[in-house]
């Protein structure tokens, strides 16, 4: 009865000592990527590419059999890329630094966007819409005049307004700071060829970018909710006090406007016009669960609208050679590892890794002339202890055992000499 008394006090110690220890966790195992590009499903395991193919003039693309051949394209760099897992399906003079027009626009939004609510109010002041180019691209925003957001935006994509441009830069800090905001941005971004001097993409001395880089800012669009309404809508009202007036998207691929039919699946993004850029794009479109972001820049052959078609071919292209080539390079920026600290034990972190002025006329001047690396998508890092570790935290719970039953055998002995003395 002694023994049993004492196992019984030994078992209720184990049993509550037990009850509040936590149980050894398993091993971490990765974390599932999930992608915010909005509607695309989880991209597909990532192939090794060359990380300097791109770097490299001419066209570059690794065909498999079956794999459809490249259309004739005139442009002097174009990039076409999945925009869910950034690989680059096929290239030519991807890095080569050109004026972008306003394609630029699309990472002054990027850049802008996040900082005002679509449903804020502004009223614009005369100092904001000074500076403008001469012959620029305009939406009507007059000073005085109260504008939401979104209608400032809409003049942007759709119009490719420089005045809006001018009007959310000083609501975001002023030209200067606008410039240094995007570039910054670009960086960020892995794209390393984009000099920002004028943010509306008005042509200035030493401003370039590259067909890598536009697509780089095209796929980092659509995975913005706003940046993709925005970039795909086809018209919309803006306002002019009492009333407003109707404004078209200067893309035709998404208007099928001026005889250049519209493109299926098209989710826009941007167009682009000087006469010192020619003409440039940025396109995207979904396919059942593909989507592309193809950008093309300065055709040298068949007038003011071969960008579109240019795009055009190029998309199909791509979506018909998808799994049937090799990718020669990735959108996704290069990101720098962890340092791994060689005392760590029975840590496991989740992580994936993978490896002179000119007109600026979208609408009018268009019709009359016309690096590779790793991307991470980890989930935030959680240090757990390794499930069947053979270290202390195994032995731990039996060490806890037989502590607890030394205790409670020590308490049973203590209360026994205790009632001992009171008889």
């Amino acid at each position: 009865m002694i023994v049993t008394s004492a196992v019984r006090h030994a078992a209720a110690g184990s049993a509550a000592l037990l009850f509040v220890l936590p149980v050894p966790a398993a091993a971490a195992s990765p974390a599932t990527p999930v992608t915010s590009f909005v509607g695309e499903p989880t991209p597909p395991a990532r192939q090794y590419v060359d990380p300097v193919r791109l770097d490299r003039q001419g066209t570059q693309v690794q065909r498999l059999p079956g794999a459809p051949s490249l259309p004739s394209v005139s442009a002097l760099s174009w990039v076409v890329a999945d925009a869910s897992s950034g690989e680059v399906l096929a290239a030519r003079n991807a890095h080569r630094k050109l004026p972008p027009a306003s394609t630029l626009k699309a990472l002054f939004a990027l850049t802008a966007l996040p900082h005002h609510a679509p449903s804020e109010r502004h009223t614009v002041a005369d100092a904001e819409l000074t500076g403008i180019g001469s012959g620029s691209s305009l939406v009507g925003v007059k000073e005085g005049y109260t504008y939401k957001v979104s209608d400032l935006w809409n003049g942007v994509f759709l119009s490719s307004g420089n005045d809006a441009v001018h009007v959310l830069a000083a609501m975001n800090g002023g030209w200067e700071s606008m410039t240094r905001q995007m570039q910054e941005k670009a960086r960020s971004l892995g794209a390393q060829d984009t000099h920002v001097v004028s943010p509306d993409g008005y042509d200035a001395p030493g401003q370039v970018s590259s067909a890598y880089d536009l697509a780089v800012f095209g796929r980092a669009g659509l995975q913005d909710p706003e940046f993709a309404r925005y970039c795909s809508t086809a018209y919309a009202d803006f306002p002019a006090g009492s009333w407003s007036y109707g404004i078209a998207n200067t893309n035709r691929l998404l208007t099928g406007a001026d005889g250049v039919g519209r493109y299926p699946g098209l989710l826009g993004i941007k167009n682009g016009y000087t006469s010192n850029a020619g003409n440039t794009l940025i396109s995207a479109a979904r396919r059942g669960d593909r989507t592309l972001v193809v950008s093309v820049m300065n055709p040298q052959e068949g007038g003011g609208f071969a960008v579109y078609e240019e795009a055009r071919s190029l998309l199909d292209w791509g979506f018909g050679a998808a799994g049937r080539v090799r990718p020669v390079g990735s959108l996704a920026p290069v990101r720098a590892k962890a340092a791994v600290d060689p005392g760590a034990r029975a840590v496991s972190v989740a992580r994936e890794g993978r490896g002179a002025k000119t007109a600026d006329r979208e609408g009018r001047g268009a019709a009359a002339a016309p690096r590779p690396g790793a991307e991470t998508a980890a989930a935030p890092a959680r240090r757990t202890l390794e499930a069947g570790s053979s270290g202390p935290s195994a032995g731990l719970p039996l060490t806890l055992v037989g502590s607890a039953c030394a205790a409670a055998l020590a308490l049973w002995g203590w209360r026994r000499r205790a009632a001992a003395r009171r008889a």
